[in-house]
């Protein structure tokens, strides 16, 4: 069994696992049918959330994030490798979130798996965060080949990636202003419902009404007046619209549950259209989700319902694998470390890299 050992520190969440796969043979892997032989295996997964201390400031404090990286990461490692039951010599690589993210967050992370990879003579691979939320999918779901689309959805990204194999990926569509996730975290902030807002604003907007406000999806014009690009989106409207709204009711009383379940409506009615249009267009016959909002029961529910009609399949990870997550990181580094890939010792982080722009993160 081929095993990589991940780090995962682009943001809040202090996180290592080890992932192994038992048809790491280099000759079989050659063959056409390598993604139906993979028989990627999650040995360890551990994750120390950074929630509790960020909820204090209603959002993610860099410099504290980092910090915190600092304190947790010894203790993940040791908690992984004794899951995991194995030993140094038993790993094979050591794969680290390298771009994009907080670049103090990224440095802990990234550091301590270079220094780990020079210690015990391992080979070294920086990983991409949205690669690895690409292959949480492949994590649950080890039977499916590319290409597929991937709706990636975040509180930093989102985005319609054409999945086409390890590190070829084109970005179909994304949003031209705010991410999925920030719009949830800033509405919630604005209903006083607390951070993260994501989960907040999932558990009371089931007791609301979805169709209670008509809100605006957000449409990005093509150049020219001609029409609306059909795959991009946009949610700064709709944060201002809520805003609005929330204005108009000074001195009543706020209707929480029903605002919040006509925005998470919105918000899922919006990508849903986007993704299914997109598929279609590109002939694409699964859609995989990936990204902290794929955990979104709207979400989930819409893009199921639409995609059923039209022959699609669609693949969400388990919630565990949809925040950040080291099993992710670990099982896009099996990937590239079979496939040959590694990273220079002098790879250095970085706080914005394109998702198409994976492979420069190899020598």
């Amino acid at each position: 069994m081929l095993t990589v050992l991940g780090i995962e520190t682009s943001c809040d969440e202090t996180a290592v696992a080890v992932v192994g796969d038992r048809y790491a043979n280099a000759d079989r892997y050659a063959n056409a049918d390598r993604y139906a032989n993979a028989d990627r295996t999650l040995l360890s997964n551990v994750v120390a959330s950074q929630i509790d201390l960020h909820r204090l400031y209603g959002g993610v404090v860099p410099e504290l994030a980092a910090r915190q990286h600092l304190e947790m990461i010894n203790p993940c490692l040791d908690q992984a490798l004794a899951q995991a039951g194995l030993s140094w010599d038993q790993i094979d690589g050591i794969a680290a979130t390298t771009a994009p993210g907080l670049v103090g967050a990224l440095l802990v992370g990234a550091t301590v798996g270079k220094t780990l990879a020079m210690v015990h003579g391992k080979p070294f691979l920086g990983i991409h965060h949205l690669e690895g939320h690409i292959y949480a999918t492949y994590l649950s779901n080890p039977e499916i080949e590319p290409p597929f689309l991937c709706l990636l959805v975040s509180g930093g990204h989102t985005s319609l990636i054409q999945v086409r194999g390890c590190g070829d990926y084109q970005q179909l569509g994304s949003t031209r202003d705010d991410a999925a996730g920030e719009a949830f975290d800033k509405v919630a902030r604005l209903l006083g419902l607390g951070y993260p807002g994501g989960p907040a604003i999932d558990r009371i907007a089931k007791t609301g009404n979805p169709n209670a406000f008509p809100l605006p999806e957000g449409r990005v014009s093509l150049p020219n007046n001609q029409g609306y690009h059909p795959y991009d989106c946009s949610f700064s409207g709709l944060k201002t619209a809520v805003l609005r709204l929330v204005q108009g009711f000074e001195g009543e009383a706020l209707p929480v549950a029903d605002i919040a379940a006509s925005f998470q409506e919105t918000v899922a009615r919006s990508l849903t259209k986007r993704a299914i249009a997109c598929a279609l267009d590109h002939d694409l016959p699964l859609i995989a989700i990936g990204g902290g909002v794929a955990a979104n029961s709207a979400l989930r529910k819409h893009l199921e319902a639409a995609a059923t009609p039209q022959g699609l399949a669609v693949h969400f990870p388990p919630l565990k694998f949809c925040t950040d997550n080291a099993a992710m990181i670990a099982c896009a580094g099996v990937e590239h470390l079979r496939m040959g890939h590694r990273s220079p010792l002098t790879l250095g982080v970085q706080s914005r890299l394109g998702i198409t722009e994976v492979m420069s993160l190899y020598g």
